[in-house]
């Protein structure tokens, strides 16, 4: 059974991709999907002055979940089984090692995400991911 990443935004584009692969499971047949949200790093400077590291992880868990929540309630209504993971990272790095530390087999993931804002500050991370993932990478409009 392949196994799939689906970085996961919270965005419209996130829907699309997984209304695409709800679509490719009809008729491709199983797959073993892994949903993974990555949460940028809170700078470690002032802010940890005022704000405990056990804090600071609750923020990018629930932050997670909250990214996570569109995906999983499809997923779940139509009965997929899927695992979902919250990290903490630079976003396309983080994605890349995900895939080799669990042997991802294929990446979908959407072409644009939160805003154009988000885009101009951290490039394009489908780009980016597409370019270094070293196995194939779908991206969905």
């Amino acid at each position: 059974m392949p196994k799939v990443l689906v970085p996961v935004d919270g965005s419209a584009y996130t829907d699309r991709v997984i209304d695409q692969l709800l679509h490719q499971l009809e008729t491709e047949g199983p797959m073993e999907m892994h949903l993974l949200n990555v949460q940028i790093p809170v700078d470690s400077g002032h802010a940890r002055m005022f704000v405990s590291t056990e804090d600071v992880e609750a923020y990018h868990r629930e932050e997670g979940l909250q990214a996570l929540k569109s995906a999983r309630e499809k997923l779940d209504a139509a009965g997929v089984k899927y695992n979902w993971h919250v990290a903490v990272g630079h976003i396309a790095d983080t994605i890349i090692q995900f895939a080799r530390e669990h042997a991802i087999d294929r990446i979908v993931m959407g072409t644009h995400g939160r805003s154009a804002l988000t885009h101009l500050l951290l490039g394009s991370v489908a780009s980016d991911v597409s370019r270094s993932a070293g196995i194939p990478v779908t991206l969905v409009k």
